[in-house]
């Protein structure tokens, strides 16, 4: 398993909310162009998209609470053990780097 840096897991974060924002924008632009012109089969599909377009928003807005729960509990733990973090950090990168100077 790959493990990722938290700004790594940060930046996919804010791109995966961007993306759902995206996402959601661009659907209800396609409900709002297409409101006159479905006909029974249409308005269907247009009330599945809604409920789709629903629940988009709501899993945007449980993963940016998540993420920021998730940055303020890293900041805490990291202001409560400054040195101990710091001595993770470093055995992290010596033992990086010596996995990287054995190939």
């Amino acid at each position: 398993m790959e493990m990722r840096t938290p700004a790594e897991i940060q930046e996919s974060t804010e791109k995966l909310l961007q993306d759902l924002k995206t996402v959601v924008h661009d659907g209800e632009e396609l409900l709002r162009a297409s409101a006159q012109e479905l006909g029974e089969r249409g308005q269907a599909a247009r009330e599945k998209l809604a409920a789709a377009l629903e629940v988009a928003k709501e899993t945007s807005r449980r993963l940016q609470e998540r993420a920021m729960e998730s940055a303020k509990s890293a900041d805490r733990l990291l202001r409560e053990h400054p040195y101990q973090s710091i001595g993770v950090a470093f055995g992290l990168g010596v033992l990086i780097g010596v996995l990287v100077n054995r190939r």
